[in-house]
């Protein structure tokens, strides 16, 4: 997860039209200038303002709309005010992943002054939605899986280092500091004493270190079952991609865990690793700068993993008492166990994972789980 949690423009998609809330408007003159910039898109893009429905709003500002558009088929309005709202990362990646050959919304038309946009319709089916969750190897879920690995290759085979953000030490390193603002000591109300604080800042270390030796490609930074739009009725189907404004040059591995790590699905290790086997693979096969040993690249997979997993702790502590979205805490136990296995397994690391087990003692416990390592 990059700085915006995945609940933007999938949240739009997933909304169904029949259930789509009502539109309201806190600010009846963006209202007039909304539907004044609809109507000048009907002659050129065959809109129809009188079909505009609401789809939902994200964990920002900005809002989604669905429109009919004529023989292109329903499309995707953003509304995102520009006092509150930057897109511009949004048209970048965009349009650099979609001149790499990476199924994105394709952006029709942009109001930059006054934040409204008008991007294709990837559907209303995320990977998420079409799982078989009680069998990981359904021949529906290996295809929809391949297909996700094969338009990571895509991504991850756009040159763009210095056309976006670089993963660099400052950004992990604040991304890593959400684990004690937020879960360990707002969430779980431990008190850090000074020995367990200098352990965070030496374990932080370890892992940025391991990070960052990693090589380089281009990160979506999200991409996982919920920023996957898939076609229900066709597996083999490449995915459309979303929410990717947070793109940055980082380790080649993030992204593969953002897929097979899951915050809102989780497999058995045995899974992971072929998906991860398979990911390799076809890597190698495109000349993609992963390690020459699979052993090597599982390691920097899980190291990877658990600097992902330690910022997602935080982010979902954050949103759940400072944001009132309390269903993130579902999720905890998942994103915990993630990392926790990592941590009993990796020399250097075992201090982390008894913090992390003195976190969830008064919670009634999370299970650990034995897993793999190389």
């Amino acid at each position: 997860m990059g700085g915006a949690l995945p609940h933007q423009i999938q949240n739009s998609i997933d909304s169904s039209m029949s259930s789509s809330p009502s539109i309201t408007w806190a600010d009846p003159a963006r209202e007039i200038a909304f539907n004044t910039w609809l109507q000048g898109l009907v002659a050129e893009h065959g809109v129809k303002p009188d079909t505009v429905r609401a789809a939902s709003a994200d964990a920002s500002f900005r809002r989604y709309f669905r429109v009919e558009g004529g023989t292109q088929g329903s499309l995707i309005v953003m509304d995102a005010p520009p006092q509150h709202e930057d897109c511009k990362p949004f048209v970048s990646v965009a349009r650099l992943l979609e001149a790499g050959g990476v199924a994105v919304p394709h952006i029709l038309s942009w109001d930059e002054a006054q934040g409204f946009m008008l991007i294709s319709d990837l559907g209303s089916s995320t990977l998420l939605s079409t799982l078989v969750m009680d069998s990981p190897f359904d021949p529906g879920n290996r295809a929809r899986y391949n297909a996700a690995l094969e338009e990571l290759i895509r991504i991850q085979l756009v040159s763009a280092p210095g056309a976006v953000p670089p993963y660099d030490d400052a950004l992990l390193q604040r991304e890593m500091d959400l684990l004690p603002q937020w879960y360990l000591t707002q969430l779980r109300g431990l008190t850090l004493t000074e020995p367990e604080q200098a352990m965070l800042s030496q374990t932080f270390g370890l892992i940025k270190a391991q990070v960052l030796a990693q090589p380089q490609v281009l990160v979506h930074r999200d991409y996982h079952s919920r920023n996957l739009m898939v076609d229900p009725a066709d597996p083999k189907a490449r995915p459309g991609v979303i929410d990717f404004q947070d793109a940055v040059w980082g380790p080649v591995t993030y992204d593969l865990v953002s897929l097979l790590r899951d915050a809102y699905v989780m497999w058995d290790e045995d899974v992971q690793i072929d998906y991860a086997v398979r990911f390799w693979e076809k890597a190698r096969k495109a000349g993609l700068p992963v390690a020459e040993d699979f052993g090597d690249f599982w390691r920097d997979f899980e190291w990877m993993g658990l600097q992902r997993h330690l910022k997602v702790l935080g982010i979902f502590a954050r949103l759940a008492l400072r944001d009132g979205k309390r269903g993130y805490l579902d999720d905890i136990p998942r994103v915990w166990t993630y990392a926790h296995r990592v941590c009993s397994r990796y020399q250097g690391l075992g201090p982390l994972a008894r913090l992390l087990e003195r976190a969830e003692a008064e919670h009634g416990g999370t299970k650990t789980q034995v897993g793999y390592t190389f």
